[in-house]
């Protein structure tokens, strides 16, 4: 027999305006700690120095977590330049340096190569595995690695104004994946001037706005309280992107036993969708003729 969990088994979706100086790892701890919860995760990791929306899954919340990773984000962020560093951000050593600064119609040129599907080498300190460990790890006892480009789909990429003659405010809209220091980084070697990010915001992840988000502060001044839990939002608004289908009673059964269970409306054959009963979130998976294969079944 597995071990019993610790803590209470809540269930459902937290927003954190994640602040400057802490790890994601961190923050999702506090959350579990704050809710007293057994099991939390979060939905894509933000470096320690940036800041914005962090969305923490607890419970059985943390099934649709793939969902959100895989959703569209938003981010505004800031470019130096004249600068390159060790990790592409102020974080780091500068190791080149260059006088050229480029004025705002050489930036929107240069953008236009830098949206829809772009290839993107991670920075050197990323979480990226090498061989079994962490690139940044790997990266600070001074190894140079040759980083594999990856795919990334760019929807908007534009600049919001120029801060100086030194800085640029950008905004990228952006899938999953995508890592804003290499953006920077590409962008100023692109102009000639080199570049790397001052500062980092989320502004939105898949469903979620840094505009509904808690401050940390409030977090620890709610930690282990009612009001707190009245913040929790549902499981299901992880799945927003996903359509809607509801169980028959046979169906429920089935499907809370992971089996195929018949549902109520009409879908394409293969349709990823999930599937409720009486309002209850049952389970997610594919749309076979009148039933939903369930790939993932929620025990609420």
């Amino acid at each position: 027999m597995g071990r019993k969990r610790k803590g209470r088994a809540i269930s459902g979706w937290l927003v954190i305006d994640k602040p400057a100086g802490i790890t994601s790892t961190s923050l999702v701890n506090k959350v579990r700690w704050a809710f007293e919860a057994q099991k939390a995760g979060h939905a894509g990791t933000l470096d320690p120095a940036a800041t914005g929306v962090l969305a923490v899954a607890l419970g059985e919340a943390t099934k649709t977590v793939p969902y959100i990773t895989d959703a569209t984000k938003c981010y505004r962020f800031a470019v130096r330049w004249g600068a390159a560093t060790t990790t592409d951000d102020a974080e780091g050593s500068v190791i080149r340096t260059s006088e050229a600064r480029p004025n705002l119609t050489e930036i929107n040129a240069a953008l236009t190569g830098f949206r829809g599907q772009i290839s993107q080498v991670p920075p050197q300190f990323s979480a990226v595995k090498v061989e079994g460990q962490r690139a940044y790890d790997l990266a600070r006892e001074g190894e140079e690695m040759d980083l594999a480009a990856r795919p990334l789909w760019v929807e908007r990429l534009e600049v919001v104004e120029l801060i100086d003659a030194e800085t640029a405010l950008l905004e990228m809209v952006c899938g999953k994946g995508g890592y804003v220091r290499s953006i920077a980084r590409d962008l100023g070697e692109t102009l000639g001037c080199f570049g790397h990010v001052l500062w980092l915001r989320r502004e939105w992840s898949g469903p979620f706005d840094v505009r509904d988000a808690m401050s940390l502060e409030t977090l620890d001044q709610l930690a282990r309280s009612s009001e707190l839990e009245a913040r929790l939002l549902p499981l299901q608004v992880g799945l927003a992107d996903l359509p809607e289908v509801k169980a028959t009673d046979e169906g429920a059964v089935r499907l809370r036993n992971g089996n195929a269970g018949q549902i109520i409306g009409a879908l394409e054959w293969g349709t990823e969708a999930w599937v409720s009963y009486k309002g209850v979130p049952l389970a997610v998976g594919h749309v076979q003729g009148g039933e939903l294969q369930p790939n993932r079944v929620f025990n609420l």
